[in-house]
């Protein structure tokens, strides 16, 4: 996942509350952890550049702040959706920038976790139009697997998580993870489909409170 998310701010009535509080640093610190990260994803997807996307990040994160009094529910739907229309005009405000010359000198996109980058003169997409939709959602996922992940690592033990990782993440044969902990290739997979199990839970959890 894009971004530090180490607990997801559900996206609730209760948060957006809180949002409202333009003194509640740690609300809006926790926002800014959760959600820079999957709105420089996508707009990196959509074809900007690193300059461009964290431009969108900075000039989403001020739209929301700015507009927040003023968010309903009944009014402007879920508070996921409001923000990806956010990230929507702000990605369409830079291509609009955009010189007509000079466009395939464009800087890298990187991935602020992984030092991956991706040639964003070789995307092409409608940020008006469903691709975007797409790409959010699939940011957005990621986002809930890897705020699960974290919540969950946090309730086990470090070496319980071990034995999940080297056998669902490295590919470890179950042999070599029960030879080297000295446990039973039987413990191996029950240790992989408790913290897997665990895991639906919390992102059922997180997509439950999200609005």
């Amino acid at each position: 996942m894009r971004g530090q998310a180490e607990e997801l701010i559900p996206t609730r009535a209760s948060l957006v509350l809180r949002l409202k509080d333009w003194g509640d640093q740690v609300t809006w610190q926790k926002f800014y952890d959760t959600y820079s990260g999957l709105i420089y994803g996508v707009a990196c997807q959509a074809g900007l550049n690193a300059v461009e996307a964290q431009d969108v990040v900075q000039e989403t994160v001020f739209a929301v702040a700015k507009n927040l009094p003023g968010f309903t529910y009944k009014a402007n739907g879920s508070f996921k959706a409001w923000i990806l229309n956010m990230t929507r005009w702000r990605i369409v405000d830079e291509l609009r920038k955009r010189p007509k010359a000079g466009l395939a000198e464009l800087l890298e996109c990187h991935d602020e976790d992984e030092d991956a980058t991706t040639q964003t003169t070789a995307v092409h997409i409608d940020p008006t139009g469903n691709a975007l939709d797409a790409i959010w959602e699939a940011e957005w996922q990621e986002t809930l697997f890897n705020a699960a992940l974290a919540n969950v690592k946090r309730r086990i033990e470090p070496r319980t998580y071990q034995l999940f990782d080297l056998h669902t993440n490295q590919n470890w044969p179950v042999k070599k993870i029960a030879s080297t902990f000295d446990i039973t290739v039987n413990q191996v997979y029950l240790v992989k489909h408790r913290v897997t199990e665990m895991l639906k839970t919390e992102v059922a959890r997180l997509e439950r409170e999200g609005v």
